[in-house]
């Protein structure tokens, strides 16, 4: 049909297109309006309604709150949990990460969780071992005073005889024109 004007068309399909189709709409919008139906949006009336209504009210009131909270305080005490379960050498720094993350409205929580999941890069260059030691103890707690099996006097006579030895060692890998 393209290229041919409205006066090339047949009678019947001229008569069709010219009918408008806005007043049609608003007729037919006119009468939908004017002649509501009958519709119930509940299966409860009276005071049932009222009775239903109420105990909804309540649970909104009271339930809901106490769900979100503690929803709230299981998913900030997740990176606590897997910390341990890691065996995590700074699962206590964890926990009070979460336990601020809680007070700060979970600001501090992406970042505990990071640290969960994160292996510490220097605690086993400083403590031999990346794996912490949890439950009642912690840590131990170094001993008041060294015991050696020699007497202390001995012990240094040893340690002196050892440090002999190491710049003795030294001593004759240096090259000749370090040596001072």
């Amino acid at each position: 049909m393209t290229g041919r004007s409205r006066m090339d068309l047949p009678e019947r399909e001229f008569a069709v297109r010219s009918i408008p189709k806005l007043p049609l709409r608003l007729a037919l919008a006119a009468w939908l309006a004017a002649v509501p139906g009958t519709a119930h949006a509940s299966f409860l009336s009276g005071a049932a309604m009222d009775k239903a209504a109420e105990v909804l009210a309540w649970i909104v009131l009271i339930v809901a709150p106490v769900i979100g909270i503690a929803v709230f305080w299981l998913v900030h005490i997740l990176p606590e949990k897997i910390a341990e379960q890691k065996n995590h050498p700074q699962a206590k720094a964890i926990q009070v990460v979460c336990l601020l993350s809680l007070l700060f409205g979970g600001m501090l929580w992406p970042l505990a969780w990071l640290w969960a999941y994160s292996k510490p890069v220097l605690y086993k260059l400083a403590y031999g071992t990346d794996q912490g030691e949890h439950g009642e103890e912690g840590h131990p707690k170094p001993p008041g005073e060294v015991t050696t099996k020699h007497g202390e006097e001995e012990d240094v006579k040893i340690l002196r005889a050892r440090i002999a030895d190491l710049e003795g060692r030294l001593a004759r890998l240096a090259p000749e024109g370090e040596k001072g």
